[in-house]
């Protein structure tokens, strides 16, 4: 009979004998290397805040699109609101605000359309102190954050028009929502953001497990505490705080905690059985 695989066990780090390929460099190296990463993370970010700056009309409309939704069909015929060509205006209380709106709006576009450089110049950076085995998971974890993020914007988007309806109607008929620019477009900017951040939850998840600094049992033993702190967590980094939005983040984030759970039994169990096959027969 064969042994059962014990999961409960700590993750170990593997020692592939490649100890030797950890890169040593001096303090001056290190400080050359951080400023080529960087020079190369502000160049990317540059080209990315030019491109957005020029095509700031069709990301301010984008934006723009959750709050038109909010208002029903018949309402926007001869409203103020609605622009002739059936796009939403919003308030501007003062001059320079339309031109901090855009400066804000651009920054944080040319940021996220930069994300990818940004995180592979990261890796890059630390790379060199890495294990041969631990390097080859650069291109998956880069390319699963930014995935990842991107779906965690997508699924804000996709919320935003039924966290404003919820907003809007809380408090009462009697209230008439007039937004500005610039506390609309930072509301849904921080939407973004937290469901963007939030979606990198099992990426942290897993790295912690690999690098043996959280055991798998352990994370199967505190679900129920989880579920409570995803749920608070969820609470405070939404800008919302309506019940639809608290769910739509909520219920991603405990699928990815279970999914952590499950990817860190099965890599116990591979390296259970690499183990096996390495060991000399008797």
């Amino acid at each position: 009979m064969t042994d059962a695989v014990d999961d409960t066990a700590p993750m170990e780090r593997p020692d592939d004998g490649d100890s030797g390929d950890v890169g040593h460099m001096t303090l001056m190296e290190h400080l050359a290397e951080l400023r080529n990463r960087l020079i190369k993370s502000v160049i990317a970010v540059a080209v990315c805040v030019v491109g957005c700056w020029i095509l700031y009309p069709f990301i301010l409309d984008f934006l723009l699109e959750p709050y038109c939704k909010t208002f029903p069909v018949e309402d926007r015929i001869d409203s103020h609101l609605f622009g002739p060509d059936g796009g939403c205006n919003l308030y501007v209380s003062s001059p320079l605000e339309p031109f901090s709106v855009r400066i804000t709006l651009v920054g944080y576009s040319g940021l996220a359309l930069a994300m990818p450089v940004l995180l592979w110049q990261a890796w890059r950076f630390i790379a060199p102190g890495l294990y041969r085995h631990e390097k080859r998971y650069a291109v998956p974890f880069v390319a699963a954050g930014v995935l990842l993020f991107f779906l965690g914007v997508a699924l804000a988007y996709w919320s935003l028009p039924r966290a404003l309806d919820f907003l809007k109607d809380i408090g009462g008929p009697d209230l008439v929502s007039l937004f500005s620019p610039q506390r609309y477009l930072g509301f849904v900017v921080r939407m973004m953001v937290a469901f963007g951040v939030a979606f990198q939850f099992p990426i942290v998840l897993i790295g912690l497990q690999a690098m043996g600094i959280v055991e798998n049992r352990t994370l199967r033993k505190i679900r129920s505490y989880a579920v409570v702190g995803i749920v608070v967590l969820v609470a405070v980094i939404t800008p919302s705080g309506d019940p639809f939005t608290l769910l739509a983040l909520s219920i991603p984030m405990y699928a990815f905690y279970e999914f952590a759970i499950l990817w860190g039994v099965l890599a116990r169990r591979r390296q259970r059985r690499r183990e096996a096959a390495e060991r000399p027969s008797r």
